[in-house]
């Protein structure tokens, strides 16, 4: 199951983490992405400054897959 996942502005992939409550601070990205795959649209991802876009789908293993949506693409 996919959890669409709404922000307000463009947010990076160690911003989201944080977000969601992965990690505790934005330093941690960079030692998490090093840890834990993260596909971004079936491409594995490590880029923590990594833009995430409309509709941009997320999997993170032992997380779930997230859906990213910005309010003011509506």
């Amino acid at each position: 199951m996919v959890k669409t996942v709404q922000f307000d502005n463009e947010i990076t992939l160690g911003q989201f983490l944080k977000a969601e409550g992965i990690i505790g601070t934005g330093g941690q990205a960079k030692w998490y992405l090093q840890d834990n795959p993260v596909l971004l649209n079936g491409e594995e991802e490590a880029r923590r400054g990594k833009k995430l876009h409309q509709d941009d789908i997320l999997e993170i293993e032992g997380e779930g897959k997230y859906k990213i949506s910005y309010l003011s693409a509506r």
